[in-house]
């Protein structure tokens, strides 16, 4: 058995919403084992079996039935998680700035990593570690340079969701 945290795109904004509590119980149903949730955002941490693909695809599928919406899933190991807050790229980021990690359904192809790279610019510095990519707003995430047509653009197949190092960090914690 593997520890892992499965994110959920998206949720709990507009009228996507989702209950941890629910996804929690959907997540016992498939089978996996000291499931858990962390804030409200779409974070939940179980034990299971399996690689990382086949997971996210379950329960997506799952979670999907339940909501009838859709629930694109991105699953990462406990141990890719705790790598990426120990990374610490940018040393230590202070206030206004802010660090979030987007996270790629499928791992980038050489296009879409020069994509990605080319969008660093003196505001938001983008740094690709593994599979996933830091990214560094050199003020109050708000005031990023590159919005969600920047993204489309760079990635244009490859699904992303992101999260705040400073909920990664404590979530780390809880792994």
């Amino acid at each position: 058995m593997t520890r892992y945290v499965a994110l959920l795109r998206a949720v709990n904004v507009g009228r996507r919403r989702v209950a941890m509590a629910t996804c929690r119980g959907v997540l016992a149903d498939l089978g996996y084992d000291d499931v858990e949730s962390y804030v409200n955002s779409g974070n939940l941490m179980f034990d299971a079996s399996g690689g990382s693909a086949a997971l996210e695809k379950k329960i997506r599928a799952a979670l999907e039935a339940e909501y009838d919406f859709e629930l694109t899933t991105f699953v990462r190991t406990a141990a890719q998680i705790r790598t990426l807050v120990e990374a610490k790229p940018f040393g230590t980021v202070e206030p206004p700035n802010t660090h979030f990690v987007l996270f790629p359904l499928t791992k980038m192809t050489a296009a879409e990593t020069k994509a990605v790279e080319d969008m660093s610019n003196d505001h938001d510095e983008l740094l690709i570690r593994g599979r996933d990519v830091h990214w560094l707003i050199h003020a109050k995430s708000t005031e990023t340079t590159l919005g969600p047509k920047e993204w489309r653009d760079a990635l244009p197949d490859n699904t992303t969701t992101a999260r705040n190092m400073t909920m990664l960090t404590k979530l780390a914690e809880r792994l």
